[in-house]
C-alpha cells in the first residue's frame, strides 16, 4: 500500500565489480530486474567502447539464428515454446554455442545448396521430358503436311524451289514462361520477317522454382527455320526471354529412347530428393527443439554486453565502475545478486555497492501487480508522477469504475461487461501465453481488471437506477397508492405522477421506484435527479483532489503552502460549490412529503440554479405569490458573506506565496555575503528550499510545484497563472461533471429505443409467425445492444471518465513531471523484442 500511495524511495549507487566477475554479476542483476544503469560513457562513440567486439559477436550469432529460424519456418517445422527460461550462458558456454551455431548454419547451408542443385536438375529433366513428349505431336503434324508444302508456306515460290534443293528445315525446341509467350512470338516474327514457324503447347501442371519454391507456369515451343544465321538470331532471342533450350532428336525412335532415359533419371533423382528432404527435415527438427532457448540466451548475452558498455574502467584498469538507481527496498536483493555473480565465476575479490548522494532527480517507480498495473497505466498515460509525489492510481481503483458506472448504469449491460472481464481474469494464464498480435485485444486484456470492476459497479448503479435493458424491476413493491393498480397500468400507457396525490411516506427500499417507468414525467424527474447527482459527485471529487495537495505539501516540507495555497483554495470551493450541494440536500429534505411546516410547501421550492446565480451576481428574483425567495431565514445574508469570503481568497492565492518567499529570502540575506560569494545562491536555496529537513535533496525539488529558487517576477507569473486557472477551473470543472448526467440519460434512452423499436416488434404476435419474428428481432436487438450500448457507449463513458480524472481531479494536486524507472530486466527486454 505504501508503494501505491507514492513512488518508492530511490538510491543512487556505485557498483565496483572485478572484470572477471562483470559478466556474471550483470547477468544476475538482469535476472533480478531491480537496477536502472546510468551511461558513464555518454561522450564515447558506440564503436569505441570496451565490449563492442562482444556485441558484434552477439549480432553475428543473431544473424545465424535468424537464418536458421527462417529455414525452420520455410519447412513449416514447429518450434516448441520454452518451459524453463534459460539463463545467460557463461563465457565458456558462449564459445561452445558460437561453434554449434556455426556448424548448424554450415550444415543447413550445404543442405540447402544441394537441394537447390538437385531441384534444378529435376526441373531441367522435367522440362526436357515435356519437350520430347509435346514435340512428338509437332513432328507428326510436320510429316503429314510434308516438307515441300511447309517450305512453300514459309517462303516465296522462287526461294522455295531453291530451299527444297538445299535440304530439310532446322528447328529449336525449349520451354519459356507462359506470361512471356506473346512478346516472345512477336520478337521472333520481327527478327525473321515472318520466316519462322512456331508451334507451342502449354504445360498443364505448374513447375516448382528451385530457388524460391514458387509455382511457375511454362509453355513448350518448337521454332522451325532455315539457315544458320536465323538460328543464331533465334537463340539470342531465347536467351533474352530466359527460355531454356533442349536437344530434341529429329528421329522418332531416338526421341522415344531419349524419353525413356529421361524418365529413368527422373525416378532416380526423385528418390535422391526425397532422401535429401528427409535428412533436412531431421536436422531442422533437432535444431527447432533448441532454437527458442538459443535465441533467448543470445539476446541475454547481447543485453549484458550493452549494459557493460555503460560502465567505466578505473585508472588502474582492474575494476569496472557503474552507477545505477535502485529502490532502497531492493538493495539487499542487489547485494545478493552481486555476491552470486562473484561466486559464479570464482572471483576471490567480492563486488560491492556504495550509495552516493546526488542532486539529480531520481526516476519514479510504483511497484504494481496484475490488479493495479492497469490503473497505474491510466495515470502514467497522463504523465509520470514526480519523484515521491502522491500517486492518484490508488484512489482511481475505486473512483474510476464508479464514475464510469454513473454514466453506464444498467444492470444488464453491466453484467455483460463484468462477465467478459471475469472470463479474461479466469483465463488469464492461458490467454497471456498465446502472445496475440491483435492490438485491440491486447488493450482489452491489459485492462481486464478495469473492465471487471467497471461491470460490477455498473451493475450496482443499474440497480440504483432500477434499469435492466431499459426495464425496471418491482422487487420491493412500489411506494404509490392503489389508484395505480394493475388495471390502471394496463389501460394507460403513461400518466403523470404527483407525490402529493398518491405517494406513500415510505420510499422504495433501494433505487428508483419502478412506477416511474410508466410515468409521462419520467424524463423530467430523471433529468433533475441525475443532474443534481452529477454535481454532488463532481464537487466531492474535486474537494478530495484539493485535499490531496496537503499530502504533497506536508511531505515536501512546504507547510507554508498549506496556509497560503490549500486553505484559500478549499475555502473558495467549499463556500461556493459545496454550499450549492448543501442547498440541493436541504431542498430534498425540507420540501419533501415528510415536511409538516407550511413554509416548505412542494410547489414553492425555489430553484437551486437561480439561487446560485443570484448569489454570485448579488441580485434577487421576485418569488411567486405565496412563496419565499429563499429556503430559510438569513440565507441571503449568509450567501453574501460566503461570496465575499470567497473573493477574499483570490488575492491570498495570488500574493500569499510570492510575498512569503520574498520575505524569507530577505530575512536570510547576510551583509557579509554581499562580496559576490559563489556559494550564496546555493546556501539561500538550502535555507528556503522545501527539502531542507531531509537528508537527500531529491524530494525537495521533485514535487513539481515549487519555484523557490526563481526570481520574484517568475514566481509571480507562475502564481498568477495558477490562481487564474484554479478560479476559472472550479466553475468549468463543476460544469464538466454534468457529462455524468448527459451520458447516463443518453445511455438509458438508447436502451429504451432499442427495446421499443426492435425487440418489442417480435413480442406483438403470439402465433408461430410471432416466434420466428421474435428470433429475428432478438438477434438484431442483441447485436445492437453489444455493438452500440456495450462497446460504443462503453468506450464513450470510458473516455469521459478518463478526462474527469486527468483534468478535473488530478489537476488539483498532481504535477506529473517525473520519468519512469526502467530497470535492466531480461524479462522486459525479451517481451519488448517479441512485440517488435
Amino acid at each position: 500500500m505504501g508503494a501505491m500511495f507514492r513512488s518508492e524511495e530511490m538510491a543512487l549507487c556505485q557498483l565496483f565489480i572485478q572484470p572477471e566477475a562483470a559478466y556474471t554479476s550483470v547477468s544476475e542483476l538482469g535476472e533480478a530486474g531491480s537496477v536502472q544503469f546510468r551511461d558513464l560513457n555518454a561522450e564515447v562513440n558506440a564503436f569505441q567502447r570496451k565490449f563492442v567486439n562482444e556485441v558484434r559477436r552477439c549480432d553475428e550469432m543473431e544473424r545465424k539464428l535468424r537464418y536458421i529460424e527462417a529455414e525452420v519456418h520455410k519447412d513449416k517445422v514447429p518450434v516448441p515454446q520454452v518451459k524453463d527460461m534459460p539463463r545467460a550462458p557463461n563465457p565458456r558456454e558462449i564459445i561452445d554455442l558460437e561453434a554449434h551455431l556455426e556448424k548448424t548454419e554450415n550444415e543447413i547451408l550445404e543442405l540447402s545448396h544441394n537441394a537447390i542443385n538437385l531441384k534444378q536438375n529435376y526441373l531441367e529433366l522435367t522440362e526436357l521430358k515435356h519437350v520430347l513428349e509435346k514435340t512428338e505431336a509437332f513432328f507428326a503434324a510436320q510429316e503429314e503436311i510434308g516438307m515441300d508444302s511447309l517450305t512453300k508456306s514459309l517462303i516465296s515460290d522462287e526461294a522455295g524451289q531453291q530451299a527444297a534443293t538445299r535440304g530439310r528445315l532446322g528447328f529449336v525446341a525449349g520451354v519459356v514462361q507462359r506470361e512471356r509467350v506473346p512478346a516472345f512470338e512477336r520478337m521472333l516474327w520481327r527478327i525473321s520477317r515472318g520466316n519462322v514457324f512456331l508451334r507451342r503447347a502449354e504445360l498443364d501442371k505448374p513447375l516448382e522454382d528451385p530457388n524460391t519454391g514458387n509455382e511457375i507456369y511454362k509453355t513448350v515451343f518448337v521454332a522451325f527455320f532455315q539457315g544458320e544465321q536465323l538460328k543464331s538470331r533465334i537463340k539470342k532471342v531465347c536467351s533474352g526471354f530466359h527460355a531454356s533450350l533442349y536437344p530434341c532428336p529429329p528421329s522418332n525412335t531416338e526421341r522415344q529412347d531419349m524419353v525413356k532415359g529421361v524418365r529413368t533419371r527422373l525416378e532416380d533423382l526423385n528418390m535422391v530428393l526425397n532422401q535429401t528432404r528427409d535428412h533436412r527435415q531431421r536436422v531442422l527438427m533437432s535444431v527447432a527443439k533448441e532454437l527458442a532457448s538459443w535465441s533467448i540466451m543470445v539476446r541475454k548475452m547481447k543485453a549484458i554486453y550493452h549494459t557493460l558498455n555503460l560502465f567505466n574502467m578505473d585508472v588502474t584498469k582492474k575494476c569496472l565502475i557503474g552507477e545505477c538507481w535502485v529502490p532502497t527496498a531492493d538493495l539487499p536483493n542487489v547485494q545478493k545478486a552481486l555476491a552470486d555473480g562473484s561466486n559464479a565465476c570464482g572471483s576471490s575479490i567480492p563486488s560491492f555497492l556504495n550509495c552516493i548522494e546526488s542532486d539529480e532527480v531520481p526516476p519514479t517507480f510504483n511497484r504494481t501487480n496484475r490488479f493495479t498495473r492497469g490503473f497505474q497505466n491510466l495515470i502514467d498515460a497522463y504523465g509520470v508522477a514526480s519523484y515521491r509525489e502522491c500517486n492518484p492510481a490508488l484512489y482511481t481503483i475505486i473512483t474510476f469504475p464508479f464514475l464510469f458506472a454513473v454514466m453506464f448504469g444498467d444492470l444488464g449491460h453491466g453484467l455483460i461487461m463484468a462477465l467478459f472481464g471475469f472470463w479474461m481474469v479466469i483465463k488469464e494464464k492461458s490467454l497471456s501465453a498465446k502472445k496475440s498480435t491483435n492490438e485491440i485485444w491486447n488493450i482489452f486484456f491489459a485492462g481486464r481488471y478495469i473492465i471487471l470492476l467497471m461491470g460490477c459497479f455498473s451493475m450496482y448503479t443499474g440497480l440504483v437506477y432500477n434499469d435492466i435493458f431499459s426495464k425496471s424491476m418491482n422487487i420491493f413493491q412500489s411506494s404509490w397508492f392503489s389508484p395505480y393498480d394493475d388495471h390502471t397500468l394496463e389501460s394507460n400507457k403513461a400518466f403523470t405522477l404527483d407525490p402529493k396525490d398518491s405517494y406513500i411516506d415510505t420510499p422504495y427500499f433501494i433505487g428508483i421506484d419502478p412506477i416511474w417507468q410508466t410515468a409521462e414525467n419520467k424524463i423530467i424527474f430523471l433529468n433533475s435527479y441525475k443532474m443534481k447527482l452529477s454535481i454532488i459527485f463532481g464537487v466531492v471529487h474535486m474537494i478530495f483532489g484539493v485535499c490531496m495537495s496537503v499530502v504533497n505539501y506536508n511531505f515536501f516540507k512546504r507547510r507554508y503552502s498549506i496556509l497560503l495555497e490549500f486553505l484559500p483554495q478549499v475555502v473558495f470551493l467549499l463556500l461556493l460549490f459545496l454550499y450549492m450541494v448543501f442547498m440541493m440536500f436541504f431542498k430534498w429534505v425540507a420540501y419533501s412529503t415528510f415536511s409538516t411546516e407550511q413554509a416548505y410547501t412542494q410547489g414553492c421550492a425555489p430553484s437551486v440554479l437561480i439561487l446560485f446565480i443570484n448569489m454570485m451576481l448579488f441580485s434577487s428574483t421576485a418569488p411567486e405569490e405565496g412563496c419565499n425567495e429563499f429556503m430559510f431565514e438569513g440565507q441571503g445574508t449568509i450567501q453574501r458573506v460566503f461570496v465575499l469570503i470567497a473573493l477574499c481568497c483570490i488575492p491570498v492565492m495570488l500574493l500569499g506565496k510570492p510575498l512569503y518567499l520574498l520575505a524569507a529570502k530577505k530575512k536570510q540575506v547576510k551583509p557579509e555575503q554581499s562580496n559576490g560569494n559563489v556559494n550564496q545562491g546555493i546556501e539561500l536555496q538550502e535555507q528556503t528550499d522545501i527539502g531542507d529537513a531531509q537528508p537527500k535533496p531529491q524530494p525537495a525539488s521533485s514535487g513539481g510545484h515549487d519555484h523557490d529558487d526563481e526570481p520574484f517576477s517568475e514566481i509571480m507569473i507562475h502564481q498568477g497563472i495558477h490562481t487564474i486557472e484554479y478560479v476559472l477551473s472550479t466553475i468549468s470543472h463543476t460544469a464538466s461533471y454534468l457529462r455524468l448526467w448527459a451520458l447516463s440519460l443518453a445511455h438509458a434512452e438508447l436502451s429504451e429505443v432499442l427495446w421499443s423499436m426492435v425487440l418489442s416488434f417480435g413480442l406483438k404476435d403470439h402465433d408461430y409467425v410471432g416466434a420466428i419474428k421474435l428470433y429475428v428481432a432478438f438477434f438484431f436487438w442483441a447485436f445492437f445492444t453489444l455493438a452500440i450500448l456495450v462497446m460504443m457507449e462503453g468506450l464513450s463513458a470510458f473516455l469521459h471518465t478518463l478526462r474527469l480524472h486527468w483534468v478535473e481531479f488530478m489537476s488539483k494536486f498532481y504535477a506529473g513531471l517525473g520519468y519512469i524507472f526502467q530497470p535492466f530486466c531480461f524479462k522486459t527486454i525479451l517481451e519488448q523484442e517479441d512485440d517488435e
